[in-house]
């Protein structure tokens, strides 16, 4: 009777037999990790558009300019369209503010909020100079063609009508 001999490459032992077959499976392991990892977040893209919110010395951390930044955060999200505020920094005047929201209105903000008496004054007396801006008072001001004023009291009332105008931005842009 003739035993075949194996060739050398062909583990024999028991011992080299576990240690191919752990291999073998790191290596499939590895592949089929390699293969199904996840592709990383991608930078969220936004349009050519901007939503500005000027605020009073207070910031967007205080009531009302805090449920107002938070709504344009939440439209921000669904239209791509950037946001961005600034606080009246200095005397809270209306000379002042409007020195703050000519930055605005020549920094590319299409649509821009105002919160506080200060803001909403600049608005009233700036806004007929900027008929391509929209603009919207919250808690006070005048209504003008390009100038829409909305109740802070109304939390529903106010997220809906940023979404609706950040989406037209949105639309404009795209």
């Amino acid at each position: 009777m003739s035993t075949k001999q194996l060739p050398r490459w062909i583990p024999t032992s028991r011992r080299s037999v576990l240690v191919t077959a752990g291999v073998g499976v790191a290596v499939v392991a590895g592949l089929l990790t390699w293969a199904l990892w996840p592709e990383p977040p991608r930078q969220r893209e936004y349009l050519d558009a901007t939503a500005c919110l000027l605020t009073d010395e207070q910031g967007v951390t205080a009531d009302p300019a805090r449920p107002v930044w938070k709504a344009m955060q939440a439209a921000s999200v669904k239209s791509l369209v950037r946001v961005q505020n600034l606080q009246v920094m200095g005397p809270q005047t209306a000379e002042n503010a409007a020195a703050h929201l000519a930055s605005m209105t020549g920094g590319g903000c299409g649509a821009i909020l105002a919160v506080g008496p200060a803001p909403i004054e600049a608005v009233t007396r700036s806004a007929g100079g900027h008929r391509d801006i929209r603009f919207l008072t919250v808690g006070g001001g005048t209504t003008a063609d390009n100038i829409q004023v909305l109740d802070a009291g109304a939390p529903e009332a106010l997220q809906k009508t940023i979404q609706e105008h950040l989406d037209t931005l949105a639309d404009d842009a795209g």
